[in-house]
């Protein structure tokens, strides 16, 4: 696996870099801007580039909006965000179209390498990660007329858990509730916002992605 890093802080990109590679993942570049890292992406066609949303030159959605031009050219690279903000606008615009290979993670709630070399993997290979807190934030500013309203609040909590990959096991231990209710709520979600359980692998975070293009 080959990685391009998108991060104007040093240490952190530096901490990034020695961190893949004890795990045997190639560093291929280390950029610090929006610019550089769409250069890099296209020289070099990386599995994946991480990317933080604020960088220079005005530290407010660069990275975001590389992001977004790299997918408009088409699925790869895999773009795992890594921030300490959950920019709305953008943030609803990345996650709300094809969602594989991308993926969305709170510094602060990065504690775990175990955890993150897992996300990196997982969105290099085109699973959809998403931090349940990154759900919650933009669910929290959801229209009044938004669709989720007829979710009961365990519901979302097993929606926002959806989200992150989880599956139903996994679900059912966080929530501690047995395998059969997780399962029941799930098909409880996907009847209320109108889901055909035909769609495909990505269905999961289907759910979550009805709200999000409502924005």
């Amino acid at each position: 696996m080959r990685v391009v890093i998108a991060e104007d802080a040093v240490l952190l990109r530096e901490g990034l870099a020695s961190l893949l590679a004890d795990a045997g993942i190639e560093v291929a570049a280390r950029v610090d801007n929006g610019p550089a890292l769409e250069d890099a992406v296209s020289a070099l066609d990386p599995d994946l580039a991480i990317v933080d949303v604020r960088m220079p030159p005005t530290f407010t959605d660069e990275g975001l909006k590389a992001a977004l031009a790299i997918r408009s050219r088409g699925k790869r690279p895999g773009l795992l965000v890594l921030s300490q903000y959950v920019e709305e606008r953008y943030a609803v615009e990345l996650i709300g179209g094809d969602p594989s290979g991308v993926g969305y993670l709170l510094k602060e709630r990065v504690a775990d390498v175990g955890h993150f070399l897992t996300a990196v993997r997982s969105v290099a290979g085109g699973d959809t990660v998403i931090d349940a807190e990154v759900v919650a934030q933009l669910i929290g500013r959801r229209r009044k007329s938004d669709p989720l309203d007829a979710l009961t609040p365990r519901e979302l909590q097993v929606l926002a858990r959806m989200a992150e990959g989880k599956s139903n096991q996994a679900v059912a231990e966080d929530l501690v509730v047995s395998l059969g209710a997780v399962e029941k709520h799930i098909g409880s979600i996907f009847a209320k916002l109108g889901i055909d359980a035909s769609s495909d692998q990505h269905r999961r975070v289907v759910a979550v992605l009805a709200y999000l293009r409502n924005h």
